[in-house]
């Protein structure tokens, strides 16, 4: 019967593919997937008659997500010095209009946070003068799944820029930035609050001072409600903020700061937290000495006036000014270039970055009072950074935005959920961290057998080309997929001129035995090849 020959070849199919994979996953877990030498006989067809070295081609998989062709076009026509100027000089971010469109219909974006806390504010006192019952149990349901849908607009948001921004290195700087000043969107309002984190906290300053940077999160509503520093307050500190932000967001551990430091510094930072709120409505109504920055306030009444000595430095008892100069005394301790340096060099070098590297990386940063741009510079016109080319593991971020540039070379999706949803299936979601210590970027934490067979369930979705990625936006049920949808051609100039001149041996086989697009677009995805860079 028909139905009995359609699942055997099925089954045929799939043992195909586990026949050919399997030994590629294996490969990936003992981290010896290594690109192999060019192969004299293999000439790439490149898109255009300037063919690029293979060295050009590791320095742009470091510099972007993933290399497309407008890209290509743009180092080709700029060479690597202009073409990197063009990125740290940062005049904007250009989006497809469709994109942009796409971006701003959501509601995460589109409204002002003051308006969504204010409504979310409202919420909860309308449920809070309820009678106990099913309305009130419906209305408190419908308060979580509000919260929730606007985390997930921000989460769309912010993968949509990855994968179509046209700047690539600082949307890799906007991602690397959400990750190392992490926050949790599930705790408390902080959901509310994500689209404006990443649109208004992170992206403005992703290659500007670390120091503004540093402030940035400081009074971001996301980040005082996520380590409580909207808690603290004179004789009642909460030492949350103040730890991380010494420990995870500034110098690190062993920095030489004692316990003594964190809660002098918690001291300094109380009375840095949210806008008042007034039972009459005036939700963000301006209080007499109470300075204000969107949600952000500095209440005096809540601040402890003592003097306090921070870092080896008495800082007097004067209010909001006390927060400027310990953020002050931080970000030029020598330990905070070394530690900045360092996390940006595990990124896009290698796990164990050269010391060489970080202390240059360091010295450029000190000598231009932390300037992220001229640090990037530093790191992106040394030898180093494609020394070890091949060889650094893509986190599951990177594995889903690469393959996404390749699949669709700048064709707009209408659906973004897909993407969030390969993100939740392999373990990284954004702000989905539950500590505030970011998602792990090291090979290790990524390259276990199930991670690697989710990660081939992703390529399969995205190479199959039925993932409801053009589907209406928002869009989660197999109803809403649009009829005949071919699956994407990864053989197209891209992987000819990027990937195929290096691919090795055991690739090269694999993809021979592919007995479909789908199946050759599978492969590819999944070999170790691809996924290092």
């Amino acid at each position: 019967m028909p139905v009995d020959i359609d699942h055997r070849r099925l089954a045929a199919r799939r043992s195909r593919m586990q026949a050919w994979l399997i030994p590629a996953i294996l490969t990936l877990i003992a981290g010896i997937g290594l690109l192999a030498a060019t192969d004299a006989k293999t000439s790439p067809r490149p898109l255009t008659d300037s063919a690029l070295t293979a060295e050009d081609i590791a320095w742009l998989k470091r510099d972007s997500f993933g290399i497309d062709s407008n890209e290509l076009a743009q180092y080709r026509q700029l060479g690597r010095k202009a073409f990197l100027d063009a990125q740290l000089a940062d005049r904007g971010d250009t989006l497809p209009p469709a994109i942009s469109s796409l971006i701003g219909s959501y509601e995460a974006i589109s409204t002002p946070v003051t308006q969504l806390a204010i409504q979310y504010r409202d919420a909860a006192q309308e449920i809070k003068s309820m009678a106990d019952g099913d309305p009130k149990i419906a209305a408190k349901k419908a308060r979580r799944i509000q919260a929730r849908q606007l985390a997930v607009q921000a989460q769309q948001a912010e993968l949509l820029h990855a994968v179509y921004g046209g700047n690539q290195l600082k949307e890799q700087m906007v991602w690397f930035w959400l990750n190392h000043f992490s926050v949790y969107a599930a705790k408390g309002g902080v959901s509310i609050m994500a689209a404006d984190y990443q649109e208004n906290v992170i992206r403005p300053h992703a290659l500007g001072k670390f120091r503004d940077l540093v402030v940035a999160t400081l009074k971001s509503p996301a980040m005082l409600l996520f380590l409580d520093n909207a808690k603290n307050v004179k004789d009642k500190t909460n030492e949350n903020y103040a730890r991380e932000l010494m420990e995870l967001h500034t110098l690190g551990v062993g920095a030489g700061y004692t316990q003594q430091d964190v809660q002098q510094l918690a001291l300094i930072l109380t009375g840095a937290g949210m806008a008042g709120r007034g039972g009459d409505g005036g939700f963000f109504r301006q209080r007499a000495n109470v300075e204000r920055d969107g949600l952000f306030a500095f209440h005096p009444d809540k601040h402890d006036f003592s003097r306090k000595v921070f870092l080896g430095h008495t800082i007097s008892g004067s209010g909001a000014d006390e927060i400027d100069q310990a953020i002050d005394l931080i970000v030029k301790q020598p330990a905070c270039a070394q530690f900045v340096s360092r996390q940006l060099a595990s990124y896009f070098v290698a796990d164990n970055p050269p010391q060489a590297l970080v202390d240059a990386m360091a010295k450029t940063f000190q000598r231009t009072d932390g300037n992220i741009a001229d640090v990037l510079r530093t790191m992106f016109l040394s030898p180093e950074l494609t020394a070890n080319a091949g060889k650094k593991f893509k986190d599951p971020t990177q594995f889903m935005v690469s393959s996404m540039r390749l699949a669709y070379d700048g064709q707009p999706v209408t659906n973004a959920m897909p993407m969030v949803n390969w993100l939740r299936q392999m373990g990284e979601p954004v702000y989905g961290r539950i500590t505030p210590d970011g998602w792990p970027l090291d090979s290790t934490s990524w390259s276990g057998s199930g991670q690697m067979a989710k990660r081939f369930d992703v390529a399969r979705a995205i190479g199959s080309g039925h993932n409801l990625l053009f589907a209406a936006s928002g869009a989660i049920t197999p109803d809403a997929m649009p009829a005949q949808i071919a699956p994407p051609k990864l053989d197209n100039a891209i992987y000819r001129e990027t990937i195929e001149p290096t691919l090795s041996p055991a690739a090269r086989t694999a993809l021979s035995k592919a007995a479909s697009p789908v199946e050759w677009n599978t492969f590819l995805l999944s070999s170790p090849d691809f996924n290092y860079r």
